[in-house]
């Protein structure tokens, strides 16, 4: 069974060495973002020298940021999301204090 879910896309995920990663795309089914507090992916990152080979783009499952203006009800109201590295950890960089 497949269902149809209305969810934002990670537009761009520069984290290249990510197996979920091909072309700066995430190509996860869904990823989560937060802890809590910090907009982190919080999907497992997939250290791996092959990528996905999957076409499909990721989207945003969940969002655990309670203080993100994006964040409704834990789910992601943005349009799409990019993702990449700050401060040694990688981000939502769509994140915006509520």
């Amino acid at each position: 069974m497949k269902m149809t879910i209305d969810m934002p896309f990670v537009e761009t995920c520069t984290i290249s060495d990510c197996a979920y990663n091909k072309d700066d795309k995430c190509h996860a089914r869904a990823i989560t973002i937060g802890d809590g507090i910090h907009p982190g992916c919080d999907t497992s990152f997939l250290g791996s020298p092959s990528h996905t080979r999957a076409n499909s783009l990721a989207g945003v499952g969940a969002c655990k940021v309670s203080g993100c203006s994006y964040n409704n009800d834990l789910e992601c109201s943005a349009d799409s999301i990019t993702v990449s590295m700050k401060n040694d950890s990688i981000q939502c960089m769509t994140y915006q204090e509520a």
